[in-house]
């Protein structure tokens, strides 16, 4: 948080003015004010934690109250929170506060669409990888909020093998038996693009299969072939059209990049008000 107020403070520059606020200077040091923050759309709200962290980290005795918890939905115009402090310090956060909220905040609408899209199934949405550079373990968060489920974090904790690293391995028995002797207690998925690869995964005795760019008949084929016992994950080209009929195929996941990157910020506002 505090890099991302630097950015608009120029703390690592040499201007003559570096780490201040030039506009914010010209109102009283002094001024207390207090500024509601303004939904314009319709959204699931996610950042409040970020939102307190832009403002406290200026000044600790910023007061905020908010209405909504992380995950509700919000209408348009709704007042999401109201802030008292110092002015000054209120519009210097202002920025950075809403950036966060904005896209946090879009990333739990975008999933929250999807999840819906496929409430009448047990398929659940899953996140990936394609997140915002700096922002992962948030978006991820956002994904809880729009009621997803979060895949691997990153390299680190599973081992998923995809096409390349088959094809460097030699097979994907290779690949798996190499990785229950490295990383013992991973659990293990493989990504697969037909029936032949799946049957191989399949006697692997994998933890999850990634059924990669497969069209309808041939999900329903790999449903019926490992017979629930292998947990399968559809992914590839996921739209909010297509989606419907991939769950109701019996998959019992769908990861997309699409809740993370394929998103449009929320339309917040913050306006100061006068007190009665």
């Amino acid at each position: 948080m505090q890099q991302a107020l630097n950015e608009d403070l120029g703390t690592s520059t040499n201007n003559d003015f570096q780490g201040c606020d030039v506009t914010a200077s010209l109102i009283p040091d002094s001024k207390e004010s207090k500024a509601q923050l303004i939904c314009r759309e319709k959204a699931i709200l996610c950042g409040r934690e970020w939102v307190n962290a832009a403002f406290n980290l200026l000044n600790k005795n910023i007061q905020i109250t908010w209405y909504f918890e992380d995950g509700e939905e919000i209408k348009c115009d709704d007042i999401i929170c109201e802030i008292v402090g110092n002015a000054r310090h209120i519009l210097t956060a202002e920025r950075t506060a809403l950036n966060f909220l904005q896209t946090l905040s879009a990333t739990a609408t975008q999933t929250s669409l999807f999840s819906k899209t496929i409430d009448k199934t047990d398929c659940k949405i899953l996140d990936t990888r394609k997140t915002i550079p700096g922002l992962r373990l948030a978006q991820k968060y956002a994904v809880t909020c729009g009621g997803g489920i979060n895949h691997r974090v990153g390299l680190y904790d599973m081992v998923l093998i995809k096409e390349n690293h088959i094809h460097a391995a030699g097979s994907i028995a290779t690949a798996v038996s190499n990785a229950r002797k490295k990383f013992q207690g991973l659990k293990i998925e493989v990504e697969v693009e037909n029936i032949n690869e799946l049957q191989q995964a399949i006697k692997s005795n994998v933890d999850r299969i990634l059924l990669d760019n497969m069209d309808i008949a041939t999900l329903k084929q790999a449903v019926s072939l490992t017979n629930k016992k292998i947990d399968l994950e559809a992914s590839g080209n996921i739209t909010l059209e297509t989606i419907k009929a991939i769950a109701e195929t019996g998959v019992d996941y769908i990861s997309t990049g699409a809740i993370t990157k394929n998103i449009n910020a929320v339309d917040f506002s913050l306006r100061f008000i006068e007190e009665n």
